[in-house]
């Protein structure tokens, strides 16, 4: 008896979610292990995110609510949009989803066909390309690496369009590496997306985890035409620190929306009804927890990026966005004892037989390269306190010195 479908031969699981599980289970074991694997801050939820849903739950909004979202928190997300995108939506254009993934995923579901190619820029997270691929669509990979700062050129996308191409997926800032698109790039990457006849979907889960007083801009913003064009994927989950509260929420032409509406009425149904409570609260009410949040990320992502500029061998960019360090290791893994270790071990990755050996010598959790299509990474997240990440990029110290033997 066949009980494993063929669609599950394209697909890995996780590795940022088996990092953390695993990570976790020798915490449980009473070892003193350093979690970077997880991308979601360390912050409780804001009081007044969760007073909301107390009263949701008090005045009885514990019932099925329409499948793509309460009319109320459709509203908030619309004077969202508006106040600090500048787009102007209605509500047959938006959809609320059980966090940001499933709403991925459901317009991958809506939109692609067999074959169909989505163009994704490398590194990417890690489950855009699996996606594609549970959806039938093709995935395009642009590689990019830490000499041109993570980022695709105008000619580069050009050259990656064919014929098949459905999708271009955009994503700043960027989950691994913190990369984020200036309004000069954007303009110049719409230059040529306004003149194809492809949908560009925008995931802007980061967009308020910016730095620098950087100006976030996504396509859609450039132009009329170009939104129109745009798919835009955005929720509460890491700016408020809601992530296990799951609503994500994405925004585009009504076709889309009402045939996502359909995949999600066949799964899930609508999300948490309080779930959404607190997400309205979240949206329109005191912003302050957000600007110290992102005040504490800003000091911490200066503190891991230091410190591991320190360890020889180990070069790191500084990100504009997000709570990621992407540090390159090309230098490490030419050290005799990686060497060594990669005969001994026979792993074909090196991001990851560093990683696995970090964590299984060093107990310190990070994320490989690989997994986000670039092996000579790995990445941390610094959504932890500050003596963590001291103690643990310590450790990876500790670790290259030993290679180094």
């Amino acid at each position: 008896m066949k009980l494993v479908a063929k669609r599950l031969d394209v697909v890995e699981p996780s590795p940022t979610l088996a990092i953390t599980a695993k990570a976790n289970q020798l915490k449980a074991s009473g070892l003193d292990v350093v979690g970077f694997g997880a991308g979601e801050p360390d912050f409780d939820t804001p009081s007044h995110i969760k007073e909301a849903a107390k009263k949701a739950m008090d005045a009885g909004k514990t019932k099925y609510t329409p499948v793509s979202g309460t009319p109320s928190l459709k509203e908030a997300i619309i004077q969202k949009f508006q106040k600090e995108n500048g787009l102007k939506y209605e509500k047959n254009q938006i959809i609320v989803g059980t966090g940001g993934k499933q709403v991925i995923y459901n317009f991958f579901l809506a939109t692609l066909n067999p074959g169909d190619e989505v163009i994704i820029p490398a590194p990417y997270w890690v489950s855009y390309a699996d996606i594609v691929r549970l959806a039938e669509g093709t995935p395009v990979i642009i590689e990019t690496n830490i000499k041109n700062g993570f980022k695709i050129t105008p000619q580069e996308l050009k050259s990656a369009i064919t014929k098949k191409t459905k999708v271009f997926i955009f994503n700043s800032p960027s989950n691994p590496t913190g990369a984020a698109y200036t309004r000069k790039d954007v303009e110049a990457l719409v230059s040529i997306l306004e003149n194809e006849d492809i949908i560009t979907v925008s995931d802007d889960i980061y967009e308020k985890i910016i730095y620098d007083n950087l100006e976030f801009v996504n396509p859609a913003m450039i132009s009329e035409k170009m939104k129109e064009k745009t798919f835009i994927v955005n929720g509460v989950s890491k700016a408020y620190s809601m992530t296990g509260w799951r609503i994500g929420y994405g925004a585009g032409h009504p076709e889309i929306v009402k045939n996502m509406d359909t995949m999600q009425g066949q799964s899930t149904s609508n999300a948490s009804s309080i779930s959404q409570a607190a997400a309205e609260a979240a949206l329109t009410g005191d912003q302050k927890p957000v600007a110290d949040m992102l005040k504490a990320f800003d000091e911490r992502r200066k503190l891991i990026v230091g410190l591991l500029r320190e360890i020889p061998g180990i070069e790191c960019r500084m990100p504009e966005g997000a709570f990621y360090a992407f540090p390159y290791l090309t230098d490490i893994y030419k050290l005799p004892g990686f060497q060594k270790l990669a005969q001994e071990k026979q792993e074909t990755s090196k991001s990851k037989l560093f990683c696995d050996v970090l964590l299984e010598k060093y107990n310190v959790a990070c994320v490989p390269g690989i997994a986000f299509g670039d092996d000579q990474a790995i990445r941390l997240s610094y959504a932890l306190g500050e003596a963590d990440i001291k103690k643990g990029v310590a450790r990876i110290k500790q670790m290259v010195e030993d290679l180094s033997k």
